[in-house]
C-alpha cells in the first residue's frame, strides 16, 4: 500500500538551506549587512574574523525582522517568528547574540526587552557569559537567573522599588524553565510586558519539558494589559491575528520568538504548542542531490533528518560487558587518547566507573554530573579544557549544549538509546570546523538496534572497530586489582 506522506506545513517543507560545510563556507563579518561598527570592533577584539554560515543568515534576518526597532511596522506588519536546525557546534549561540545586543543599543529605558530560556544552568551560564561579552561597555544590563544564588537575591538582580514605582534592572535575561516560572509568580514589579524577543534554545528538549508550562505564563505575563498604574495603556498587545483598522492605530510591541537546536523536532503538532507566527525555518539538515551519469538527479536518502559536524568521524565497539571498563582503559592507556569525554546513562554509573579508573591508576580522571556543586563542575571544565584531565566521566544532562574547548574524542561508554542522544553526545566535539573522534560501546545484544537507529536518522558512514581480546590481555590482572580495591572502598 502507498505510504501515508506526513503533511507538512509549507515553512517546514520549504526551509531556508544553510550550507552544512562550514569551513569552505565563511563569511567575513564585514561583509554581513548592517551589523553596528561597534559589534563588528567587538567581534575582531574576541577573534571572530567571520561568521559560520548559520550566523551569516540569522543575523541579518533577525536584524532584519527588527529594522523598525521594537513596534509593530507601518500597516501592523509583524516579525515572523524564526527557527533554526544546524549542527551542533555551527555557532548558534552568536546568531541570537549579535542582532539581539544591536536592536536594543540605543533603548533609553531599561525594561526586560529579550528572554532567553535553556535547558541547563550550565547553558544558561554559557549564554549569558556571550552576552555579557557583547553588552561590555553598551549600558545593557544581562541577568542570569538559575537558582544558582537565592530567589531573593535573583529578585534584587530583577528589580528595584523607587517612589514611582518598581522599574527593572534587567534588558536581557537567561534563564532556566523553572526559575523563570517562580520570578513571573512571585516577583512583584517583574514585568514582561515590554518583551520583544523570546529566544529557546535546545528548543526541542525545552518543547519536551514543556510540562513545566513556563512558556505559557510568559505568554501571559507578555501579552497582560498593564493598567494598574493607568499610565502604560498607550502599548497595548494583541496576539497576533487579522489586521483590522483598531489594530493598526496604536504602536505595539510584537513579540518574536527565535528557536534553536540541533534536532528541531519536524512534527507540526509539537510546534503548534509554540504558538508560532507565520515562522520561517533555517536549516542545515538536508541532503545533497547527487547528479547520476545521465544528468538526471537522484534525491539520495532524502531522509535525512539530522546533520552531524562534518570534521566527525563515527566508530562502534562491539563488546560484552565485562571487556567495557578494560576497553576505556586500553583507548586512554595503550593508544594514549587524550581530553576524552566519556558518557554514561546515569549519575550512578558515572561515579562507579569514575572510582574504578582512579582505583586504576594511570589516567588523571574526573566526574561532571549534576551531583557536583556549579562551582566544582565549573574548575572540573576548566582543568579539562586545560588539558590537565585527560578523561571526563559525565551523565547526559550535562552534556546539552555545552561548548567544551578541545574534546578530541568522545566515547559512548553506554549505548545512547536515543538517536538525538546520541546526536548531542558526539556533537561535543569536532566543534567549529575541527576534526573529532566518536567511538560508542555496543552491546551484541545491542548492536542491531544500535545500526537500525543510526540508519533511520540517515547516519550510515558509521564504521566497525574491533578490538581484539589479546590487546586486552595486559590489563586484566591490574584490573582486578583494582576492583577489589573498589568493593572495599565500597564497604
Amino acid at each position: 500500500s502507498p505510504q501515508v506522506q506526513p503533511f507538512l506545513p509549507q515553512w517546514l517543507a520549504q526551509p531556508k538551506l544553510v550550507h552544512k560545510r562550514i569551513k569552505e563556507n565563511l563569511t567575513p563579518i564585514g561583509d554581513v549587512p548592517g551589523i553596528h561598527p561597534k559589534l563588528l570592533k567587538k567581534l575582531q577584539m574576541n577573534g571572530i574574523e567571520s561568521f559560520f554560515p548559520v550566523q551569516a543568515e540569522v543575523i541579518p534576518a533577525v536584524l532584519q525582522s527588527a529594522s523598525n526597532g521594537y513596534l509593530v511596522g507601518q500597516g501592523g506588519y509583524r516579525p515572523r517568528d524564526i527557527c533554526v536546525s544546524a549542527p551542533t557546534g555551527s555557532g548558534k549561540t552568536l546568531s541570537f547574540v549579535i542582532p539581539i545586543v544591536q536592536v536594543l543599543l540605543d533603548r533609553v529605558v531599561c525594561q526586560v526587552r529579550a528572554l532567553v530560556v535553556l535547558p541547563t544552568k550550565e547553558l544558561a551560564q554559557q549564554v549569558s557569559k556571550v552576552f555579557n561579552i557583547y553588552t561590555d561597555g553598551t549600558g545593557l544590563k544581562v541577568v542570569l537567573i538559575t537558582g544558582q544564588k537565592s530567589f531573593a537575591k535573583e529578585q534584587e538582580m530583577l528589580v528595584q522599588q523607587k517612589v514611582t514605582g518598581y522599574c527593572s534592572l534587567a534588558d536581557i535575561i537567561v534563564a532556566t524553565p523553572g526559575r523563570l516560572a517562580d520570578h513571573i509568580g512571585k516577583t512583584p514589579g517583574f514585568s514582561l510586558a515590554q518583551l520583544r524577543f523570546l529566544i529557546i534554545d535546545e528548543a526541542d528538549r525545552m518543547i519536551d519539558d514543556m510540562h513545566q508550562n513556563w512558556l505559557n505564563q510568559v505568554d501571559k505575563a507578555a501579552f497582560q494589559v498593564e493598567n494598574d498604574s493607568g499610565s502604560n495603556t498607550l502599548f497595548q498587545r494583541t496576539k497576533p491575528g487579522p489586521v483590522t483598522a483598531a489594530s493598526c492605530c496604536y504602536p505595539q510591541i510584537p513579540l518574536q520568538k527565535l528557536l534553536f537546536s540541533a534536532t528541531l523536532t519536524q512534527d507540526p503538532e509539537k510546534l503548534q504548542q509554540l504558538g508560532l507566527f507565520q515562522p520561517r525555518l533555517f536549516t542545515s539538515v538536508y541532503s545533497e542531490k547527487k547528479t547520476v551519469r545521465d544528468g538526471t538527479e537522484t534525491e539520495q536518502d532524502a531522509e535525512e533528518k539530522y546533520t552531524l559536524p562534518e570534521g566527525l568521524s563515527q566508530s562502534y565497539v562491539p563488546c560484552d560487558l565485562n571487556s567495557k571498563p578494560l576497553l576505556l582503559l586500553h583507548f586512554m592507556l595503550t593508544m594514549k587518547f587524550t581530553r576524552v569525554l566519556c558518557f554514561t546513562n546515569s549519575r550512578e554509573a558515572s561515579h562507579r566507573l569514575f572510582l574504578l579508573v582512579q582505583a586504576f591508576g594511570g589516567i588523571t580522571v574526573a566526574e561532571f554530573s549534576s551531583r557536583l556543586p556549579p562551582n566544582e563542575r565549573q574548575r572540573t571544565m576548566k582543568e579539562f579544557e586545560q588539558g590537565k584531565i585527560q578523561l571526563l566521566i559525565s551523565t547526559d544532562a550535562t552534556a546539552r549544549g555545552i561548548d567544551v574547548k578541545g574534546v578530541n574524542c568522545v566515547i559512548n561508554y553506554d549505548t545512547p538509546q536515543f538517536i538525538r542522544t546520541y546526536i548531542h553526545r558526539v556533537g561535543r566535539t569536532a566543534r567549529a570546523g575541527k576534526a573529532g573522534l566518536a567511538f560508542s560501546m555496543v552491546l551484541r545484544i545491542q548492536e542491531r538496534r544500535f545500526l537500525r537507529m543510526l540508519k533511520d536518522a540517515g547516519i550510515p558512514d558509521i564504521k566497525q572497530h574491533l578490538v581484539k581480546g589479546k590487546l586486552l590481555k595486559p590489563l586484566v590482572q591490574q584490573y582486578e586489582e583494582a576492583l577489589a580495591k573498589l568493593e572495599k572502598t565500597v564497604k
